[in-house]
């Protein structure tokens, strides 16, 4: 099928493009010595997620339990959940998980690590457990090493969970004295250091200078090993999602409007919204909820209703996590499509 057959809006994803990026990050861990730990809340396909592991990665990471449901029943079985498993409800959820597959998980409090182990107990498994440590990024995570070392000491009381060590985001060498001295903590006091995980793309020389045991990387699947940031950097060359839309009015000179808006594209202003491949000096100016505005007037191109128009977004993930299927070409030809069985997995 060619892809201007398509039904649109459609989310296309050039295979091409995608596994040079999968390709370059394993060849840069592999030559910092490094493990890759993916991070697949970008793009939430399995697929995708199986051909990094055939890459290298050693495991996989999805930031919420419903995305690592939809990876279990595709078969992935080695997974970090970096973030705090709070409520029964969702401790239930992870209870069973790990009895399918390894279910690593990230805590910063006494709560959370004691509601995991009292279901764990209740549920006969056990669950292994890295503590979070907030190295600058402002976000979750202990406060200090001493924090972490007395959260330790807690966690090693409790049943249905085992410690494993810390993981920290982003990864910064400024981190390296915080991490070092937790380290040394816990391992003065005989506890496990197995895991020391760090992440962000573009993070990789930092996570190893910083002594972690993993490095954990999503964004470049889709952006390259260099982050978008304006729309200049969104190049088709280099950028491996785009949507594929179709003009349905032109109600005036230099004003065209296609059939994806803000529930197509999770765009946001300030403009760009995105950038037309087949039109570079049109600009999607604003975004109603399912049409796209889009500026032509200083094109020379004689765009028509039923047209097809492939746009870049400018978030790439928040995109992706409004489709449900993600049509995989090479060129101009469809290969497969995809499922994004993670979308939507916010719990």
């Amino acid at each position: 099928m060619h892809i201007h057959d398509l039904d649109t809006p459609a989310l296309i994803c050039d295979l091409d493009v995608l596994e040079k990026n999968i390709q370059d990050m394993a060849t840069l861990c592999q030559n910092l010595e490094i493990p890759l730990r993916v991070h697949t809340k970008t793009h939430k396909v399995p697929e995708i997620s199986k051909l990094q592991l055939n890459a290298g990665s050693q495991g996989i990471t999805c930031q919420k339990l419903g995305e690592a449901e939809s990876m279990v029943d595709a078969g992935i079985d080695n997974i970090l959940i970096p973030y705090n498993i709070v409520g029964t409800p969702k401790v239930k959820r992870l209870t069973a998980l790990s009895k399918r597959a390894t279910i690593i998980v990230a805590v910063d409090s006494e709560i959370t690590a004691n509601g995991i182990s009292h279901q764990a107990t209740k549920d006969g498994c056990v669950i292994p457990i890295i503590i979070e440590l907030d190295t600058g990024s402002g976000r979750c995570g202990v406060q200090s090493p001493i924090d972490a070392f007395q959260l330790a000491q807690k966690i090693d009381k409790m049943a249905g969970i085992n410690l494993q060590g810390i993981m920290t985001y982003p990864s910064n060498v400024n981190a390296k004295p915080y991490i070092f001295e937790t380290v040394d903590l816990f391992k003065n006091e005989g506890f496990s250091v197995n895991i020391i995980s760090g992440g962000g793309t573009g993070s990789e020389a930092a996570s190893k200078e910083i002594g972690c045991t993993e490095t954990r990387s999503g964004s470049y699947v889709y952006e390259g090993l260099s982050r978008v940031g304006n729309s200049d950097m969104l190049s088709p060359k280099e950028r491996v999602l785009r949507v594929l839309t179709t003009v349905v009015s032109t109600p005036k000179q230099g004003r065209v409007i296609i059939d994806g808006g803000q529930k197509t594209f999770a765009s946001y202003p300030p403009s760009p919204y995105g950038k037309i491949i087949e039109v570079p000096d049109a600009k999607i100016y604003s975004m109603s909820v399912e049409h796209g505005h889009v500026d032509v007037s200083n094109s020379s191109n004689n765009i028509q209703v039923g047209d097809k128009l492939s746009v870049i977004p400018l978030h790439q993930g928040m995109t992706s996590n409004l489709h449900d299927e993600l049509v995989a070409v090479r060129g101009d030809k469809v290969e497969t499509i995809w499922q994004i069985a993670g979308r939507g997995k916010v719990k």
